[in-house]
């Protein structure tokens, strides 16, 4: 049946910066759509209340905090993740950091901080997790990209330099790894309002151009990237690789919208 397709029953997904925003709402629909979720990220309590949401819907879980700029914390949920449950399945990169700073007088710092977390954190959480799907001869990476992985948004050109590698790292692996029974896909958001973003979005000229840019003539509710994710995370997508694929409400077809 189509529904057996898109099931995630007895997987295993872990997702980093799963504990907040985008990254919460995809931990709660996979496990929602049957998968044991392990939500890992910086914040200890954020994981713990994480937690006890996936175990109330009666999936399983561990409560290990991580970052992607420290390989050593990935590789202790990894090493958790295969003595509790003996697998992974699924990936889901949602780790990521944004700010708004003029190119012009962009701080190297502030680039290098950005590169390091939503570039060079996902190749790390690849590679970790990667590593043990290859041995399996298994696995659906899913990446977070961004609308900025295809058009600019002024002064956040660091965040749209990380964002177009990403989409472009998720190429390269699944030019290298789809062979070997690991797909590898991303995710581009459009704009989805979350606790860190709603004033700018609702009470600003940038969020009303966002706005205007939107043929829906909304904002995205998290939960409206889960179907997305459990798509790309599911044998559903067995022959779907190396694909960007955006949920932006018209965002890309846009041109002129009055």
């Amino acid at each position: 049946m189509a529904t057996d397709l898109l099931s995630l029953e007895g997987k295993t997904a872990v997702i980093t910066g799963g504990t907040s925003g985008i990254g919460r709402a995809l931990s709660l629909g996979l496990a929602d759509a049957g998968a044991d979720v392990i939500a890992t990220a910086r914040r200890q309590a954020q994981v713990d209340s994480t937690a006890d949401e996936i175990e109330s819907r009666g999936r399983k879980t561990l409560r290990i905090p991580s970052d992607v700029c420290d390989r050593t914390s990935l590789e202790a949920v990894a090493a958790a993740t295969l003595a509790a449950f003996g697998k992974v399945d699924i990936l889901v990169n949602c780790a990521g950091i944004i700010r708004r700073t003029p190119t012009l007088t962009l701080p190297e710092e502030e680039w290098n901080n950005i590169l390091d977390t939503n570039l060079t954190g996902t190749l790390r959480a690849c590679q970790v997790f990667g590593k043990l799907m290859l041995e399996r001869g298994y696995g659906r990476i899913v990446n977070i990209a961004s609308l900025n992985s295809f058009v600019a948004l002024t002064e956040v050109a660091a965040y749209a330099a990380s964002k177009a590698a990403v989409a472009s790292l998720t190429r390269s692996l699944a030019v290298e790894w789809s062979k070997k029974g690991v797909t590898v896909n991303a995710i581009a958001p459009g704009v989805f309002v979350t606790e860190l973003n709603q004033k700018l979005l609702n009470s600003t000229p940038r969020g009303q151009e966002l706005l205007m840019r939107t043929p829906m003539g909304r904002f995205g509710k998290t939960e409206e990237l889960i179907g997305a994710a459990v798509f790309l995370a599911s044998d559903g997508s067995s022959f779907v690789t190396g694909q960007t694929l955006p949920v932006d409400g018209g965002f890309l077809a846009s041109g002129v919208n009055q």
